[in-house]
């Protein structure tokens, strides 16, 4: 297996290094402080059709692979910048892509490719639900050609900042259907036709990630925002979530890469006791550690990445690629944290910043609990622990 990067996919990296280094430090740490949205940034990358890349030519897009888009994630975190802001747009898609109507996909892809549409909010989890997704309640009615909605969602990231909103609900009740699982049904929500029947309530939270909890009153969908079959959204949510797992594992690979990056430098500029404090075991051996722990998850994302592409089952690639990613750069995080000594607590480094935001992925969009009892349960063949 050849894992260098084709000529193609290097030019890809290094533009997308390009315009995220007109995003310097000063401007994430600008808009951390000020908690508001990457506006500036997400429509370069719009400009540049970075976030286009899964989208298939015909529809405007680049048609390429998730090996591809992974590079594009990466590489947005190894610059210190932060792909949550946009990466949504690549997975959420995905379920439009795979199981939309042919009307469906003429209607909204194009414009999506474009950047006249985003698509960059996904409502799924549920208050009382939690990891449980058979649990939710949100209900789809059928009233006359379509359906009204009503239920309440929690940690629905980025919704003021899209047009168009994935979000699941039930069309049957749990206590009416054979498999916990069954009876739920994407739809694909315009929210700017949706008004006041989609209540937003920003929640606060460690990091500048725009989440909310959404309150659905009597929300009207026409048929046609369907997407799938009625009863097997569940199905067509999995389906996408293998991507979702992958592209998160590459955003943690890049913050794992950024951290190391910064912990060289420092290591090597830093002097104490009249020699640099890397030429101290105790701290290149973390250093090393952590750049050999990223190398390892890189390598399990590549080739969950690569049979994704293929067409081959990727669940347990997918989610032991999440895990390992974002173990990697938390163990990246904190080395680089104890490598900078008090400075690393100082705004004006970085380095608190990317601690936080690379925090978040040892619990989103999947703890890592539920990856581990995943392959006990799914590849070892243990018993069901949950």
């Amino acid at each position: 297996m050849d894992f260098d990067l084709t000529a193609d996919q290097q030019r890809y990296r290094e533009a997308v290094s390009a315009v995220c280094a007109k995003f310097p430090e000063p401007y994430w740490q600008r808009l951390d402080r000020e908690r508001r949205y990457p506006e500036e940034f997400v429509r370069a990358l719009t400009d540049g059709g970075w976030l286009s890349v899964l989208i298939p030519a015909e529809y405007g897009g680049a048609g390429l692979g998730l090996v591809d888009a992974c590079l594009v994630l990466e590489e947005i975190n190894a610059s210190g910048g932060n792909a949550a802001a946009c990466h949504a747009q690549m997975y959420t898609m995905g379920a439009l892509l795979r199981h939309g109507t042919a009307a469906q996909k003429r209607r909204y892809l194009p414009d999506i490719a474009a950047g006249r549409l985003r698509l960059q909010s996904m409502a799924v989890t549920e208050p009382e639900a939690g990891s449980d997704t058979a649990r939710i309640t949100t209900f789809a009615a059928r009233d006359g050609d379509g359906y009204r909605l009503n239920g309440q969602k929690v940690f629905t990231s980025r919704v003021q900042h899209s047009d168009l909103l994935l979000l699941l609900a039930r069309t049957r009740r749990a206590e009416d259907v054979t498999r916990r699982t069954d009876g739920m049904s994407l739809f694909l929500v315009d929210v700017r036709e949706a008004g006041d029947a989609i209540e937003v309530r920003p929640m606060e939270t460690m990091v500048n990630h725009e989440t909310n909890a959404l309150f659905i009153r009597d929300l009207r969908l026409d048929a046609g925002s369907l997407i799938g079959r009625e009863g097997e959204g569940f199905a067509h949510l999995l389906d996408g979530l293998n991507a979702e797992r992958i592209l998160i594992a590459s955003e943690s690979i890049g913050d794992a890469r950024w951290f190391v990056d910064r912990a060289v430098k420092h290591a090597q500029d830093r002097v104490v006791f009249g020699r640099p404090i890397g030429a101290n075991q105790g701290v290149q051996f973390p250093i090393a550690r952590a750049h050999m722990h990223a190398q390892a998850a890189s390598l399990v994302r590549w080739r969950a990445a690569s049979l994704f592409d293929a067409g081959r089952p990727a669940g347990a690639e997918a989610n032991t690629a999440k895990l390992l990613a974002s173990e990697a750069a938390w163990e990246a995080a904190e080395m680089a944290m104890t490598v900078h000594g008090g400075s690393g607590m100082a705004v004006e480094m970085g380095i608190e910043r990317k601690f936080r935001e690379a925090r978040l992925y040892l619990v989103a969009p999947v703890t890592n609990n539920l990856v581990t009892a995943y392959v006990a349960e799914h590849v070892l063949g243990l018993p069901r622990s949950y």
